[in-house]
């Protein structure tokens, strides 16, 4: 009893919206002659635990994909490959908590960390897997035993110095990333001036370090990156700044040059016309443009800016130091401000009010998509990409947004062929229905011809005809259409037999003896009589088109890609390699469209149990 009492959370709010106060409730439940069809249907319905949940359910999933494409808005061009079939997670600027006070240095990757707490003890936090095999946390016993005194994060792979300017590789080392120039070796056998090192960096697959007599070494996958270095800039270089596949470099003299053996058509070559008589004092580098720090503070970007990198914000101050993300730079300027511009998709950008404005920040390190700022009393501070809740699939998109758009759409495919189909079944039905004879035999012959066509091979015909010369959008109207034209006849037997019985009630009689018009009569005062079945039919063939429009989409023959929706976002379930490594890319969509699609059921059943008296007695 102390159960019931409590019911679900709704549940008072439904009943005195729909049936009244408890004390109504109550006076209702005594006086049974006096209720409403509507009030005792609703009495009926609400009722039943399952109508609540599945109600419920419904609700949050209808709010959830209607509300949230405001805040997981869907870029259909959005893929990166950096990003690809990443796990369900939150935590990749989730430092460790052995390394909280004490952090000496900072190597963001692609989607980790890596760090050297003030012990000398290297730990890595974040998604660190590389394969199925080769994992970024697994560091080499001879790398923890080191005295590691500088290391830098690529995309798949590690490099870490130690004080004997011993180099160290972990990670991917399959395409070359482990194997050093000859000139490399012979620099590292010599020692002194020729290997003191005081630059290393890593990016998609190479690396490189810079000495302090100018010297620069590059090595890893030459079929990716230019990382050759033309002689005569060999001995002059004072750093360099890495690209995905190129670099550039800047110079003693304070000039900045394009120093490897692509310079033909590179965006990176092209050197501005404003650099070249002024003093440049630091470089850094995104995914695709490079830019210079000049002697007075100010930033000048070049190359192939795509998310707004060349939209250098005005600095309150000088910039003190640069680096560059995937498609962000932060600066910190000379009054302690940070700043940071460029790509906002992951919130890279939104440098947090503690360190914006004269925070005492000590040094920043920057990754990918994420930021750390540590601050003198070595406590971090950190903004940008914490993961995915869902995962990415692999073209590397979020897989939350795409569900969440990708379920707008299926609803309203959904729901537009309901209402197709419900407007033609209850014209033809009603016709049927009330006139009878040649009529009501013509129209229920077309239904049967319509009801006996084999759905799914004919709708997959009819798309792989028509819609290849259609675009997403209207591909998705046709497949809206052809759902309405096709679904409409359970519809129309269902109004046709309600109207058969109701032409002979009296009120009928009585409205054609005052000289009614027969249309009125059928659509305003026998309809309404039948919409309460109606709204039962109409709920249930709401999820069978849901599921119909999905099926057609998973062969692909519905909505195509990259037009998400639960249909197609469920593609990679027939894939093996997918359902065994990869099973956030198909049980996320595949979980919210079967809640969805069994609530909607739960809704249908409540409805049709209360619209039936007698199947309270059952």
């Amino acid at each position: 009893m102390a159960k019931n009492k409590k019911g679900f959370f709704l549940t008072r709010w439904f009943r005195r919206a729909f049936m009244g106060t408890d004390q109504e409730v109550r006076d209702i439940m005594q006086e049974e002659q006096v209720q409403t069809p509507f009030r005792t249907m609703a009495r009926n319905f609400f009722a039943k635990h399952t109508v609540q949940v599945g109600l419920c359910g419904f609700i949050l999933v209808f709010l959830f994909v209607l509300i949230g494409p405001r805040f997981w808005v869907l870029d259909l061009s959005e893929q990166d490959s950096t990003l690809i079939n990443l796990p369900p997670s939150n935590n990749m600027m989730s430092i460790p908590a052995e390394m909280k006070g004490k952090v000496a240095d900072i190597a963001a990757g692609r989607t980790y960390g890596v760090g050297l707490d003030t012990e000398g003890k290297l730990h890595t936090w974040g998604y660190t897997k590389i394969t199925d095999k080769i994992d970024i946390a697994n560091i080499p016993d001879d790398v923890q035993n080191a005295d590691i005194v500088m290391f830098a994060g690529g995309d798949d792979h590690v490099v870490a110095m130690d004080d004997k300017g011993q180099l160290y590789v972990w990670g991917n080392t399959r395409l070359q990333q482990g194997n050093f120039t000859n000139d490399m070796k012979k620099a590292m056998k010599a020692g002194g001036e020729d290997w003191d090192i005081i630059q290393l960096e890593a990016s998609n697959q190479f690396s490189a370090v810079v000495s302090s007599n100018g010297m620069l070494y590059l090595w890893g996958n030459a079929n990716v990156a230019d990382i050759k270095l033309r002689k005569q800039y060999q001995g002059n270089v004072a750093k360099v700044a890495l690209t995905s596949n190129e670099y550039i470099c800047l110079l003693k003299d304070g000039t900045v040059a394009y120093t490897g053996y692509k310079d033909k058509g590179s965006a990176f070559a092209a050197i501005p016309e404003t650099l070249k008589n002024t003093t440049v004092k630091d470089i850094a580098s995104t995914s695709g443009t490079v830019a210079a720090v000049t002697e007075d503070g100010r930033v000048i970007v070049w190359g192939n800016a795509k998310f707004g990198e060349k939209n250098v914000p005005d600095f309150k101050a000088p910039v003190k130091k640069l680096q560059g993300g995937r498609f962000h730079y932060t600066a910190i300027l000379e009054n302690g401000d940070v700043v940071s511009w460029g790509s906002n998709k992951y919130h890279q950008c939104d440098v947090p009010a503690s360190v914006a404005s004269g925070a005492s920040v000590r040094e920043i390190y920057v990754g990918n998509f994420q930021n750390y700022a540590v601050l003198e009393d070595g406590s971090v501070q950190t903004w940008g990409l914490k993961g995915f809740l869902l995962g990415t699939d692999g073209l590397g998109r979020d897989l939350l947004t795409r569900i969440v758009n990708g379920g707008r759409v299926t609803m309203t495919v959904g729901a537009i062929s309901v209402i197709i189909a419900t407007i033609i079944g209850v014209l033809l039905g009603g016709i049927a229905g009330y006139f009878g004879g040649k009529a009501d035999l013509l129209i229920m012959r077309i239904a049967e011809i319509v009801g006996g066509l084999p759905f799914i091979p004919f709708a997959m015909i009819l798309s792989a005809v028509i819609g290849s010369r259609l675009d997403p959008t209207q591909k998705m109207y046709l497949i809206m259409v052809v759902l309405g034209v096709l679904s409409w006849t359970g519809t129309c037997r269902l109004v046709r037999a309600q109207i058969l019985a109701q032409r002979e009630m009296e009120y009928v009689t009585a409205a054609k003896a005052m000289g009614i018009k027969e249309r009125v009569i059928v659509f305003r005062h026998i309809l309404p009589n039948v919409i309460s079945l109606l709204l039962v039919s109409m709920t249930l063939d709401f999820a069978t088109c849901m599921l119909t429009e999905s099926s057609l989409s998973y062969l692909g023959f519905g909505i195509p890609l990259p037009t998400p929706t639960w249909g197609n976002l469920l593609t990679g379930a027939n894939n093996s390699v997918i359902i065994q490594q990869y099973w956030w890319q198909w049980v996320f969509p595949a979980a919210i469209f079967g809640v969805c699609t069994i609530c909607i059921n739960m809704i249908g059943d409540g409805l049709r149990d209360a619209v039936d008296p007698k199947s309270q007695e059952r």
